[in-house]
């Protein structure tokens, strides 16, 4: 029997979850960035020596460092610099406008004001901000202010004008650029809003890297060790792939990340393929991943693309940001390069031309391997979950988006429509691998209203949104550890906490398993953080 090294750190006398078949130990040990060994306390005893740093968790919980499977790391990290409209600071449209004013105020004239977050069925008007409203906010200043769900957004007079955009703007295929009785209210969705981004000013190479470096020590407080940045270069192009290499070498990656390259006419894979980054190149730290492509919006802001029209508006159905010939174009030709695909897909019928195209491209060059993502997948059918199964296609969802926007779909798509949305249960029993995420800064990179959705189905307010979806604190912690890792495919890595596998560790300040969903959103927090065996983050006592 090949004598063990002596751990760097052993942690015991508390459950150690080391994967959903695998269930628990009471000890773990960590050495050279790895797992060592799992078990007893005495069976690890013979593991520590003098160097060995042993903690005691006091029945606390340790798990597999977690996976955020779908965020948007390098915007997050620029938004939490920008003005934060989120309803948990703002429920109305004057107190809104009053903190752009204060940030106008503190400007120099000309420079740019950036929100996000605001919702408009949180705000009191429950309606979106007007263009002209923000012009008397901030009259010398461009404003530009985005909706929580990153799909819909609004400009003053003063940036429309920086963007050329005025009434006779032609409206871009797969976009929108609201005009009432003929005037601009400054309200756009998706490829509407391209003339006011190539406006809007670039980062610094450094700013950039600062942004990475804040929103992965924002992650680490959670317990989050790895994530997928779902649209490299959706901000500063092909920048974003430099500044990931410089955050890596210098020593300001806080996260394992995988790159999700931007796909579609603003994208960058072009570039990225000639450079030879294709999915699967890189190393543990900084790696290339699937390519993304947008397919429509988000369900709160009716840009989802559905089957069916949304509640009170039979006009609407949503916006495809592509034809079906152009989808399945981009699918195509991306599969044939190799990569991974992550598409962005809400509503069923965006849901059912990504499948079309996926089956036709795996069809013309077959890799049951490839193991292509659906993110979000959010509104999706019995017959839609069948067809992944068959092709090995993985959904990529947010429960938290119940939590945060629940009772937003109610408002705009009949119940028998919301209940069955995104169905964590049906997917794991269908044999999927459901990825729980936050899709931040959509919605916050905070756990812990993912987690209590996960395992009540409950909304911010208290509404049950079909509760037969729920899922045991074992499933929701797989979804956002081994799951995570699969649509990732790092699953031999990272994940899990089995001997050889990545010394990654979540430690949380109770047991989870004997904690109520409330006290998990109101009472529990992440106590320490380890990323290849190393502490990078520990809570103050």
């Amino acid at each position: 029997m090949v004598a063990l090294p002596k751990a760097d750190i052993v942690l015991r006398n508390g459950p150690v979850y080391l994967g959903l078949k695998e269930g628990y130990a009471t000890a773990v040990a960590l050495w050279a960035g790895k797992v060592l060994a799992t078990g007893s306390a005495a069976e690890l005893e013979p593991l520590i020596g003098p160097g060995t740093r042993v903690i005691d968790l006091a029945g606390r919980m340790a798990t597999p460092g977690l996976y955020e499977a779908h965020l948007h790391l390098l915007p997050l990290g620029l938004t939490m610099k920008e003005l934060d409209i989120r309803p948990r600071f703002v429920r109305t449209l004057d107190g809104l406008l009053d903190m752009i004013k204060a940030a106008a105020a503190k400007a120099k004239p000309g420079e740019w004001i950036l929100a996000r977050g605001y919702d408009h069925f949180e705000l009191d008007v429950k309606r979106h901000p007007h263009r002209t409203e923000l012009d008397r906010a901030a009259p010398h200043n461009p404003v530009y202010i985005v909706r929580a769900c990153g799909h819909l957004s609004v400009a003053n007079s003063l940036a429309l004008s920086l963007a050329g955009v005025d009434e006779s703007t032609p409206v871009p295929p797969g976009g929108a650029i609201e005009q009432v009785n003929g005037t601009l209210t400054g309200l756009m969705a998706e490829n509407g809003r391209d003339p006011i981004k190539k406006v809007i000013p670039d980062p610094t190479d450094e700013e950039l890297v600062a942004a990475i470096e804040r929103a992965g020590l924002y992650c680490n407080q959670f317990g989050i060790t790895s994530v997928m940045d779902a649209a490299v270069g959706m901000r500063s192009q092909y920048r974003e792939v430099a500044a990931y290499r410089t955050a890596k070498r210098t020593g300001r990656l806080p996260v394992r990340t995988n790159m999700c390259l931007l796909g579609g006419h603003n994208g960058i894979v072009s570039q990225a393929y000639a450079d030879g980054l294709v999915t699967g190149a890189g190393d543990a730290w900084l790696s290339v991943g699937p390519v993304k492509i947008f397919t429509d919006g988000s369900a709160g802001g009716r840009t989802a693309a559905m089957s069916e029209p949304y509640l009170g508006e039979p006009e609407t159905n949503g916006i495809f940001c592509l034809e079906d010939s152009e989808m399945d174009t981009l699918t195509r030709d991306y599969h044939a390069m190799g990569y991974q695909l992550a598409v962005h897909a809400i509503g069923d019928a965006a849901i059912e031309q990504t499948l079309n195209a996926m089956e036709k491209a795996l069809h013309d060059h077959p890799d049951p391997k490839r193991r292509h993502r659906i993110e979000h997948c959010g509104f999706n059918t019995k017959e839609q979950i069948a067809r992944m199964v068959r092709l090995g296609i993985e959904p990529v969802p947010q429960p938290i988006f119940h939590y945060d926007f629940g009772d937003l779909y109610l408002a705009v798509l009949e119940p028998e429509r919301v209940h069955p949305a995104y169905p964590m249960r049906d997917w794991i029993a269908a044999g999927l691998k459901p990825a729980a995420s936050s899709d931040a800064p959509v919605c916050d990179a905070n756990i812990w209203p993912n987690i209590y959705t996960m395992l009540t189905r409950k909304t911010a307010r208290g509404t049950v949104i079909g509760p037969d979806q729920t899922l045991t604190i074992d499933e929701a912690i797989c979804a956002y550890t081994e799951f995570g890792a699969f649509v990732n495919r790092c699953e031999s890595q990272r994940g899990r906490l089995l001997p050889g596998m990545a010394a990654d560790v979540a430690i949380f300040s109770r047991d989870l398993s004997q904690a109520t969903p409330e006290q998990l959103l109101h009472e529990t927090r992440c106590d320490m953080t380890i990323l290849d065996g190393k502490i990078v983050f520990e809570a103050e006592a």
